[in-house]
């Protein structure tokens, strides 16, 4: 199975989340400055990550790039999603991101695979939940990182 994790990342937390997930689950990372429609077409699962910044803002990189995700024809791919942000400060908005991401590629017809579990994280709103899940892996690598790699490895499992 071709795995291909496309992120974006300004203080680097992301980037390595990144890199974990394809170290344990031998995929690719790619930063999103870099990818191309074809990177989101060519491969059986497509992971993305994001952090949230400010309010509930998508991350830079993504924002200048999104129309690249926008043009990839992702009816029917496998889409998996990790978002990291910060419950502490920004409780309102904890991995907004990730909310954002799921709806773009939702309405490009992708099967979004990999929603979790709210249970264990202490937020006040998130455009990440539905139905009370996640839509993806929500990590918080300011105040829970000593979590992150359980989470992951479960969190991996669910997907394959």
């Amino acid at each position: 199975m071709s795995i291909t994790i496309i992120y974006g990342s300004d203080s680097g937390a992301t980037k390595q989340v990144a890199s974990r997930i394809a170290r344990k689950i031998q995929g690719r990372a790619l930063d999103i400055k870099e990818a191309t429609t074809a990177d989101f077409e060519g491969c059986d699962l497509l992971i993305l990550g994001a952090p949230t910044y400010g309010n509930g803002d998508l991350q830079s990189d993504w924002e200048a790039n999104i129309d690249t995700l926008k043009s990839a024809d992702l009816t029917d791919k496998k889409v998996a999603l990790f978002g990291t942000g910060d419950q502490v400060n920004y409780p309102e908005s904890f991995v907004d991101a990730m909310g954002i991401l799921y709806d773009h590629v939702v309405a490009q017809g992708a099967v979004v695979v990999g929603f979790t579990d709210t249970d264990g994280y202490d937020y006040s709103a998130s455009a990440a939940e539905r139905d009370g899940r996640f839509v993806g892996l929500a990590l918080d690598q300011d105040s829970q990182s000593s979590k992150s790699d359980k989470r992951i490895t479960a969190w991996i499992g669910g997907l394959t």
